[in-house]
């Protein structure tokens, strides 16, 4: 037996020791309301609904953000006479997948990457081919799926510094899982020579399907009504914001009320079961707070407006012309801005901001984007651009016609598959 197979029976006997463990763990989920009640089975391999007649292409990605990029694809593989499967592991991602597939296109929970229910799972809908996106890299999954003779291609695939260091600790392992890979398409030539020297065959640079990824959508009577709420209001949106960065843009209000008494500011947490947290906390500051969870609107005498809802960024977005994003002056990696500089915003930013590198550079090279490193930076750069409208209409506009350039890599992908699907039909 060669270090490779070694490494991943290891893997394998760990991963069957956790399966012992998954009724307690799913509970565990469910109980921070994590998981689906009624589809906890869907975890453990056993599908919630029949696998339909004929070639069926399997597309896997985490969350919302993987899922979304995922979505552009769908129609060209029906198109390609595929039956279209799409997993995920979250209930948000769920609900976004569910109420923008169409028809030849089914959601399901992604298995827990335990042996027998990733067996299960593939027994069930015999995939002919299977697209991961990014660095979902699930072993049993990949190995069930390559044993019962599906091809895969992980698509879109990015690897940080960090993650090639950290698998450089387990070279036969990590070798073993990706010569499994019929296709590997990444994001960049760094991206592909970190996954090449790891032991990928078949690298390709296709680009970041990011930025192919409609914007969100928008119901046009809520926009309009939004609109003649905020009227002239000077507003700006904290998007995807964690924990202590809601704290720090009510701190930004206060200290720009006396210049701008009108100012709206609007926090959508990235978890929105924070918000009924987050609007005490503005309310202890003395501000007037309203929560859209709750079914309110901004009034006029609103100064902070909860956003703790689902799939609203589309018309927080399209609602103001700056947003500062998430997860980039506390917890670290950043949100993805791609959607806020499609819809024509200036994009504010922490120095976290590593798992949209590619992205936040570019933004802020053509002077889209601006880093801030702190409340005061965050308060000045606000300040500016509020007193300055002809600036930040050229930073929004600059945006949105930066990622216009981007695009094209939902183009390049199917192209390479096509060459996969076409090699695997002879």
């Amino acid at each position: 037996m060669t270090g490779t197979d070694l490494a991943f029976t290891a893997y394998r006997q760990v991963a069957r020791l956790f399966g012992l463990l998954t009724p307690a763990f799913l509970a565990w989920r469910q109980a921070k309301g994590k998981e689906h009640p009624e589809r906890l089975a869907e975890r453990k391999g056993i599908a919630g609904l029949p696998r339909p007649a004929g070639k069926l292409v399997w597309l896997h990605g985490a969350s919302v953000g993987e899922s979304v990029t995922l979505l552009p694809l769908v129609p060209g593989f029906i198109e390609r006479g595929f039956q279209v499967l799409v997993t995920s592991g979250t209930l948000t991602s769920s609900r976004m997948i569910e109420s923008r597939l169409p028809a030849g296109a089914v959601h399901q929970f992604v298995p827990l990457d335990v042996p027998k229910f990733a067996r299960r799972f593939v027994a069930h809908w015999r995939p002919d081919l299977v697209v991961f996106i990014e660095s979902e890299l699930w072993p049993n999954l990949i190995y069930e799926a390559a044993r019962a003779g599906a091809r895969i291609a992980l698509i879109n695939a990015r690897m940080s510094e960090r993650s090639a260091r950290r698998w450089q600790k387990a070279p036969r392992f990590i070798a073993g899982v990706l010569r499994r890979l019929d296709l590997c398409l990444a994001q960049s030539q760094m991206d592909g020579e970190r996954f090449a020297s790891l032991g990928a065959d078949q690298v390709y640079i296709t680009g970041n399907l990011k930025y192919d990824a409609p914007p969100p959508a928008v119901d046009r009577e809520e926009l309009a009504e939004m609109a003649a709420l905020i009227g002239s209001r000077p507003v700006w949106v904290a998007a995807s914001t964690h924990d202590g960065e809601e704290e720090i843009a009510v701190a930004v209000h206060q200290r720009l009320g006396e210049r701008f008494p009108l100012l709206l500011t609007i926090l959508a947490p990235r978890h929105p079961e924070r918000g009924a947290k987050i609007a005490a906390h503005a309310r202890r500051e003395g501000l007037k707070v309203v929560q859209r969870s709750q079914g309110a609107l901004p009034a006029p005498g609103t100064q902070v407006y909860v956003a703790d809802t689902i799939g609203d960024l589309g018309l927080l977005y399209r609602s103001t012309s700056v947003v500062f994003m998430g997860k980039s002056l506390v917890a670290g990696g950043g949100q993805n801005p791609i959607e806020a500089a499609k819809l024509g915003c200036a994009v504010l930013h922490g120095p976290m901001v590593h798992n949209f590198a590619e992205a936040y550079e570019v933004l802020d090279e053509a002077e889209a984007a601006m880093e801030v490193f702190d409340t005061e930076e965050l308060t000045e750069a606000l300040a500016s651009l509020l007193a300055d409208s002809a600036r930040l209409r050229r930073m929004a506009r600059t945006a949105a016609e930066t990622m216009e350039k981007l695009a094209g890599a939902t183009r390049r992908t199917m192209y390479a598959i096509d060459k996969l699907i076409a090699a695997a039909s002879q």
